[in-house]
């Protein structure tokens, strides 16, 4: 993907792993590893947010 700079992929323990990037414009976007060019676009606010969450075991189910 032209102007997004994905971060290494994060894997849950059997689960699909995912890639995190941003662009230039403060986008955040998360994808399936290997299936970046099919990913969702939000604020890099939302974003953090979204791992906070999971992180903290709110959202777990989702990785």
């Amino acid at each position: 993907m032209t102007g997004i700079t994905w971060e290494d992929p994060f894997c849950g323990e059997g689960n699909n792993c995912f890639r995190i990037g941003t662009d230039a414009d403060g986008n955040a976007y998360i994808a399936v590893a290997g299936q970046e060019e099919h990913h969702l676009t939000d604020s890099r606010d939302a974003l953090r947010t979204l791992i906070r969450d999971i992180k903290a075991g709110k959202a777990d189910h989702l990785l």
